[in-house]
């Protein structure tokens, strides 16, 4: 078997094989573009070959930037587009595709990659681990009332009632270069967060409000007229459905529910990406009123570089930690002095006894500060060495914000 990448001759090869891979027809173009496959880039996509020529299997990466604790923002190629033919699976096509991959990510200097995990199984063997997590929120209409801050004061960061912006209802045909700006504004400042290229807008290759489906679009100014915030969403048999919600702050994100929460004629509201703890249910008259569903992970991170890793994300406690790191896909193992003061951390190897040991794949949930070391001790997955590590692990992992990633691929 040969795994290689395509070129632009055997690119309807690599769109016609995937879409065989799950059983399915390529879809057919639309004014507008829309086509999800149509922003892959042909030298980041690998074919899967038998020895007689045959396609079998495809995997891809986008060139994507992925923020971190602390607002660094690296390359960070999302994995998309994978798939073997049912006739060929359970016979290492899978397995030959992955270390391929990590072994082009890694020629391109890249210390991590990025994936929405189909299905949860599969990932973790190629050292993925789940890293952000998302819920869906419905509130019944008659029950959205928003409660005013009762908190005030410089020292409170501006709440739900103390915006003093402005919104505007757009069609999306009317605003794609806001959505495009507010958006990467937007990323830059959100840990988790993925970049979205700017060919992603201009071909409308992703979900809505990316993709050529029709929306309306709810845009946040603030007091000096420039957007800073919009929520895109359709109505449909009384169910007001949010695909969106990006805001540069909290008191934004709080006008923008007030208006979809408000909206005449429909019983409810669905806003499908929503951070977990975010405050929004806190802001409701009615605790009660939102109900919670649909609690998922979103993102997982894999990471190929850990001393890079750990001294490019910022830091928020000061400590030190050795980590024992096996990476079993790759047949690797380090251990790791990692020692942070002053937001900024040193990461060399060490002989001293590890604080913590685990799998690459853990360090990768607890990487973005989504998933705490803790949890995972408890579940069994890391081994703390001493009583105090797990808790020292926690302090030091915590993000400034908890990450979140709204952008599928």
């Amino acid at each position: 078997m040969e795994v290689r990448p395509t070129t632009d001759e055997d690119f309807d090869v690599f769109v016609d094989t995937v879409h065989a891979a799950f059983g399915r027809f390529p879809e057919t173009p639309v004014d507008g573009g829309g086509l999800w496959w149509s922003a892959l880039e042909t030298d980041r996509c690998l074919l899967a070959l038998t020895a007689d020529g045959r396609p079998v299997g495809t995997a891809a990466t986008h060139a994507f930037e992925l923020t971190l604790p602390g607002a660094a923002v690296v390359p960070a190629p999302g994995v998309t587009a994978v798939g073997v033919l049912p006739s060929h699976r359970r016979q290492g096509v899978l397995t030959a595709m992955m270390r391929h991959q990590l072994a082009d990510v890694r020629a391109r200097g890249e210390f991590l990659s990025v994936l929405l995990a189909s299905q949860a199984p599969i990932y973790g063997r190629f050292g993925y681990g789940p890293a952000t997590y998302t819920q869906r929120l419905t509130v019944q209409r008659h029950r959205a009332a928003l409660a005013p801050p009762r908190a005030h004061g410089a020292a409170s960061p501006p709440a739900a009632g103390a915006d003093n912006g402005s919104v505007e209802v757009l069609r999306r045909s009317e605003c794609g270069e806001i959505l495009e700006e507010v958006y990467d504004r937007y990323r830059r400042a959100q840990p988790g967060a993925l970049s979205r290229p700017h060919r992603w807008w201009a071909l409308r290759a992703g979900q809505p409000p990316i993709s050529a489906a029709p929306r309306y679009i709810a845009v946040h100014r603030g007091t000096d007229g420039v957007p800073d915030g919009y929520a895109s969403y359709a109505v449909d048999g009384g169910t007001l459905t949010v695909d969106e919600t990006i805001a540069c702050d909290d008191a934004v994100f709080a006008a923008l529910a007030r208006f979809v929460l408000n909206h005449d004629l429909v019983s409810q509201v669905v806003i499908p990406h929503v951070p977990p703890q975010h405050p929004l249910r806190w802001q409701l008259v009615d605790f009660r009123a939102a109900e919670v569903g649909g609690d998922m992970d979103w993102l997982w991170v894999r990471l190929l570089d850990v001393p890079r890793a750990l001294t490019t994300r910022g830091w928020f406690a000061d400590g030190e930690l050795v980590l024992d790191v096996e990476d079993p896909f790759l047949g690797e193992h380090g251990r790791h002095l990692l020692t942070v003061q002053d937001g900024k951390a040193d990461c060399v190897p060490t002989d001293r006894e590890p604080d913590l040991s685990l799998n690459v794949s853990d360090l990768g949930s607890v990487y973005l500060g989504g998933t705490a070391p803790s949890t995972l001790v408890r579940a069994g997955h890391i081994r703390a060495h001493h009583a105090d590590a797990a808790g020292r692990a926690d302090a030091l992992f915590r993000p400034d914000r908890p990450p979140h990633c709204l952008h599928w691929f």
